[in-house]
């Protein structure tokens, strides 16, 4: 299937407005970058504004938003630990902060936003080890925060998903929390390899290979291995076990590949996965609802997942 209009047509007026010159951007124009594109965010349903708060972690404070459902019917609620994107460099629970708001109400989930350290300033693992310890710390508080802690959902975008998937790998391997489903929208999963969606799409796709590398070389310490399960789940060499999984890619993103392929060998381990690959999307269109319909649409089905999940 083509690309989506509406999808091209985005990418030609991004393209428009780009300097010729593709060297690496700096990093403040990476996180100013996010915040901008983050403001093409619409929804339909939404929950009112979270509350702040901060949880304790391996390296000081982390910062954390509670958001509860407009009219939510029970107490304790199922529980929702959410990893914003940003290419572990950009990003915040303020630049994330209307989809958060539309996955609580679309859920039913008590959402808690988490905001993690980010590189160059913080380099893996911190923001690894930010990502398990607040999920360790919710299900610990779960019912200050009036969240059951059996029906505890991780999730993320993008890089956020990424720390979703390691996170839930960890609790597997440490039998620290009990995880019931994952959710990974265009999941970041496997940074050591050229899949052929990172060929195809390296170029004028939103997300393309210049700015990879360049998150990528930030996040990194010298001498860490990019196949590293921590850094790219995909690489585990044992997915039995894991958690249920929500997985939602895009057609036209340059991480389908390693999305597909992670749901894939999930189904193969025996975990139970409800994928979709969202046909001439691209990636982050979840966050593109003022343009593209399709992205105020995937969150009304994120929502139906969860609550079929865990009720």
């Amino acid at each position: 299937m083509p690309i989506d209009p509406l999808a091209k047509r985005f990418l030609e007026m991004m393209a428009a407005a780009r300097p010729g010159d593709r060297a690496r951007a700096s990093l403040g124009e990476r996180r100013n970058a996010l915040t901008k594109l983050m403001q093409f965010v619409r929804v339909d349903r939404a929950t009112g504004p979270g509350n702040d708060g901060v949880m304790p972690g391996p390296a000081g404070d982390i910062a954390y938003r509670l958001y509860r459902p407009a009219n939510e019917s029970r107490q304790p609620a199922p529980g929702f630990v959410f990893f914003h994107g940003g290419g572990m460099v950009a990003g915040s629970i303020d630049t994330h902060d209307q989809i958060c708001r539309a996955l609580s109400q679309e859920t039913g989930c008590r959402l808690i936003s988490v905001n993690y350290r980010l590189a160059p300033e913080h380099k893996f693992p911190a923001a690894v080890e930010d990502a398990i310890a607040a999920t360790r710390w919710v299900s610990r508080h779960a019912e200050a925060l009036g969240v059951n802690p059996d029906k505890l959902v991780v999730g993320g975008d993008s890089a956020g998903a990424t720390l979703a998937a390691v996170v839930c790998q960890d609790a597997l391997r440490t039998a620290g929390i009990a995880v019931a489903l994952q959710c990974l929208i265009c999941p970041v999963l496997d940074s050591g390899a050229m899949s052929a969606s990172r060929h195809a799409f390296a170029e004028n796709y939103l997300i393309d290979k210049v700015i990879l590398d360049a998150d990528l070389a930030d996040y990194l310490p010298a001498g860490a291995d990019p196949a590293d399960p921590r850094i790219s789940p995909l690489r585990a060499a044992n997915l039995a076990g894991l958690p249920p999984a929500i997985i939602h890619t895009a057609g036209f993103d340059p991480m389908r590949d390693e999305g597909n392929d992670y749901a894939r060998r999930l189904m193969e381990a025996g975990v139970a996965v409800d994928h979709v690959c969202h046909d001439g999307m691209i990636h982050n269109f979840h966050a593109l609802g003022a343009i593209l319909p399709q992205g105020r649409q995937v969150l009304h089905q994120i929502g139906e997942q969860v609550r079929r999940a865990v009720g």
